[in-house]
């Protein structure tokens, strides 16, 4: 089977524009008809718009209160989640972060789904990286079927968290986009947005969604994994 797995920092549905309309981040991820969709920076209420807009079920990972809402990382997909929890990466003294993972039934399948945005300061990344390979987390021997793990991470070098996920997992080559920058989305000079996948999916293309809606919609842009799954392929154990 083929999926199409999108990555999305929506910025609180607040274009460069100054406009917020979850309406309008909803018609960008309808241009391209992702089955999987991870994104970040996403109030409730706005995640209920996009799921009602789009027709599917969402999940969220609320990681603190923003005026009043909850506020985090979100997965929406056509396939039926069976499963979610939502991982408290924050480190005391910073911006509360997490990962959302949604376990979704895919044709028959688990497929299991991180949605991670990590902080801004490299001491911080470096313990949420660790915190992500952890037995409680990436490592869970629980976990027997493929994984993908996506999101902002905030990180345009080879940082820790990056190094860390490379050694235990496929990791999308950005060599293989055009563009291969991120953020932010007009004239984007930094690589933010990154997908990791275990070896039973394979990467078939690689690209970011540049559209006149995309390009005001938010300050990141959409970057989407074409994968292909072959039936009954298994997970990848980190080590």
């Amino acid at each position: 089977m083929r999926l199409k797995i999108v990555t999305y920092n929506v910025h609180k549905c607040r274009g460069l524009d100054g406009r917020t309309s979850p309406e309008r981040v909803a018609a960008v991820l309808a241009e391209f008809g992702a089955d999987v969709i991870a994104l970040q920076e996403v109030l409730e209420h706005q995640a209920e718009a996009i799921a009602s807009v789009l027709g599917v079920p969402f999940a969220m990972g609320e990681n603190r209160k923003h005026r009043g809402q909850g506020y985090g990382n979100v997965v929406l997909s056509r396939f039926a989640a069976v499963g979610t929890r939502n991982y408290d990466l924050s480190i005391p003294g910073r911006e509360a972060r997490g990962c959302l993972r949604a376990d979704l039934d895919v044709e028959g399948q688990v497929l299991h789904v991180f949605n991670v945005h990590l902080g801004t300061a490299l001491i911080e990344r470096r313990r949420q990286g660790r915190k992500l390979i952890a037995p409680e987390l990436l490592a869970d021997t629980e976990i027997q079927a493929p994984r993908v793990v996506l999101g902002d991470f905030n990180e345009w070098t080879t940082g820790l968290a990056t190094r860390l996920l490379r050694s235990h997992m496929q990791s999308a080559d950005i060599r293989l986009l055009r563009r291969s920058r991120t953020y932010p989305g007009v004239l984007p000079f930094l690589h933010l947005d990154h997908i990791y996948y275990d070896p039973a999916l394979q990467l078939e293309k690689l690209s970011l969604w540049r559209t006149r809606k995309s390009l005001v919609a938010s300050d990141h842009l959409p970057l989407i994994g074409d994968f292909r799954w072959e039936a009954g392929s298994a997970g990848h154990k980190v080590a």
